[in-house]
C-alpha cells in the first residue's frame, strides 16, 4: 500500500467513530493546550522583562539595602541592615575612581492633585539629574530636569503616564502645576507610555529633584545608588569590587561579614528571571505530561478497541496481499492522526487561552511558531507511542483466526 492509499484508509477510520475520536483526544488537548499557553506567556514575559522592565544599561549596576532577594532568610538579613543614606551617595561620588556617573534614587508614594482631581498612591521618585540617563528613561515630551535645577532645589516634576492621563486628560501638562502631598511642582517633562508588567502599572510615577524630595518626605527611607561603571561592560567587574571596598570600608565591616548591602546587575536580573521563568516551564512540563500521558493511555485503549473491531477486516486484507508492515503502518498512522488532530485543537486552544490572558490581564504573550511546531510535534510522538503496541498486535494477527472471527 502506498502513503496515500494509508492515509485515506486512517482517515476513513476516525471519522467512522467522530464522537469516540473527538472524547479520545480531550487528554491531548489539554496537554498541548497547557503547553502552548503558558510557554507563549513565558515567551512574551522573557521578551518584555529583557525590552521594558530591565532598563539598566549592561554597564550600570545598582547598589541597594536589599539586593536581590531569594529566600524568607536572606529577607529577614537584609532587613537588619541599615539603610543607605544620602551621605552615602556623597562620600561613594567623591571617592570612587572607576565610575563615570554615580545617580541616586529614594522612592515614596503620595496622592498627586490638580484642582479637583486627584490620583493616590502615585510612586515619587526622588532623584539625581543623571537618573534618566543611567535607566534609559524614555521621555516623550518635555525634558528631565538638569543638576543646577537639582543643586538650586527647584520645584520641578517629569510625570508618567497615568497621572498625565488622570490629571490633565487631552491637555498638554508641559508648564503646567501640580500638587505631590501638600508641595506644588511645575511640569516640565512628560515619560513616555510603559504599560503594566504583572498587572502593575508603570505609568503612575512622578519624579522630582533629590533635594526637594528630601525637603518633602525626610531623608530616612533607604536610597538606591546608580553607578555606571567606566570601561563600559568589561570594567563591571572592577568598578563592582571598588563599590563594595569604599561601603564596607565606610560601614566598617569585618573582612569575613558578608556585604551589608546588595549589588543589582542586569546579568543578576536575568539570571534571577531565567529561574523563575524555567521553574515555571518545568512545572508546566510535568502538569502537561500528565495530561498527555493520560491522552496517550486513552489513545492506546481505543485502537487496542478498533483492533478487536476490525479483525475480520484485518483478516480479509492479509488474506489478499497486504504485508503485515502494511498493517502496522496503517494502525500507526490511525493513531498518529488522531493524536496530531488533538494536537492542532490543543494549539489554538492554548494560543486563544494566551491571547485572553493578554488582553484582561496584561500579561505579554507570544505565540511563536516553534512553540506551535513543538506542540504539533509533541502530539504526534505521544500518539505513535501510544499506537505502536496495538499496531503490533494487529500486524501479528493469525490470517485464519482473522477470518473465521464474526
Amino acid at each position: 500500500m502506498g502513503p496515500g492509499e494509508l492515509g485515506r484508509e486512517a482517515v476513513q477510520a476516525l471519522r467512522a467513530h467522530r464522537l469516540r475520536s473527538f472524547l479520545t483526544l480531550l487528554g491531548i488537548i489539554i496537554g498541548v493546550g497547557t503547553l502552548v499557553g503558558v510557554v507563549s506567556i513565558i515567551t512574551g514575559l522573557n521578551r518584555y522583562v529583557r525590552e521594558r522592565v530591565i532598563q539598566l544599561a549592561p554597564d550600570v549596576f545598582v547598589v541597594t539595602k536589599f539586593g536581590i532577594i531569594q529566600s524568607r532568610d536572606e529577607f529577614f538579613e537584609a532587613v537588619k541592615r541599615r539603610n543607605i543614606d544620602w551621605n552615602d551617595y556623597e562620600r561613594l561620588r567623591s571617592h570612587l575612581t572607576l565610575a563615570d556617573a554615580v545617580a541616586a534614587d529614594a522612592t515614596s508614594s503620595s496622592a498627586v492633585k490638580r484642582r479637583s482631581r486627584r490620583l493616590a498612591d502615585v510612586q515619587v521618585h526622588g532623584t539625581t539629574a543623571n537618573y534618566a540617563a543611567l535607566v534609559r528613561l524614555d521621555i516623550e515630551a518635555g525634558r528631565y530636569f538638569a543638576p543646577a535645577e537639582d543643586d538650586a532645589g527647584r520645584a520641578v516634576a517629569v510625570i508618567g503616564w497615568d497621572v498625565r492621563d488622570e490629571l490633565f486628560g487631552p491637555l498638554d501638562p508641559i508648564g503646567r502645576e501640580i500638587l505631590v502631598g501638600s508641595h506644588r511642582y511645575e511640569v516640565i517633562g512628560l515619560v513616555a507610555q510603559q504599560g503594566r508588567t504583572l498587572g502593575q502599572s508603570r505609568d503612575n510615577q512622578v519624579f522630582i529633584p533629590s533635594h526637594v524630595w528630601r525637603q518633602a518626605f525626610g531623608s530616612r527611607s533607604s536610597i538606591d545608588i546608580l553607578v555606571d561603571a567606566r570601561g563600559g561592560v568589561d570594567g563591571l567587574p572592577d568598578s563592582v569590587d571598588e563599590v563594595r571596598a569604599v561601603l564596607r570600608s565606610l560601614r566598617h565591616t569585618a573582612f569575613r561579614a558578608p556585604d551589608p548591602f546588595g549589588i543589582v546587575t542586569v546579568d543578576s536580573l536575568q539570571a534571577l528571571w531565567r529561574q523563575i521563568s524555567s521553574a515555571t516551564i518545568i512545572l508546566t512540563l510535568l502538569i502537561a505530561s500528565v495530561s498527555l500521558g493520560v491522552g496517550g493511555i486513552v489513545i492506546m485503549n481505543i485502537m487496542l478497541v478498533a483492533v478487536v473491531e476490525r479483525t475480520r477486516e484485518i483478516g480479509v486484507r492479509l488474506s489478499l496481499g497486504a504485508r503485515k508492515r502494511d498493517i502496522r503502518r496503517q494502525f500507526l498512522l490511525e493513531a498518529a492522526l488522531l493524536a496530531l488532530g488533538g494536537g492542532i485543537a490543543g494549539v489554538i486552544t492554548g494560543a486563544l487561552a494566551a491571547a485572553g490572558v493578554e488582553g484582561l490581564l496584561s500579561f505579554p504573550a507570544q505565540v511563536t511558531p516553534l512553540i506551535v511546531v513543538a506542540g504539533l510535534a509533541l502530539s504526534v510522538v505521544v500518539g505513535l507511542a501510544a499506537g505502536y503496541w496495538p499496531a503490533r498486535n494487529a500486524s501479528n494477527l493469525p490470517v485464519v483466526d482473522a477470518l473465521r472471527t464474526e
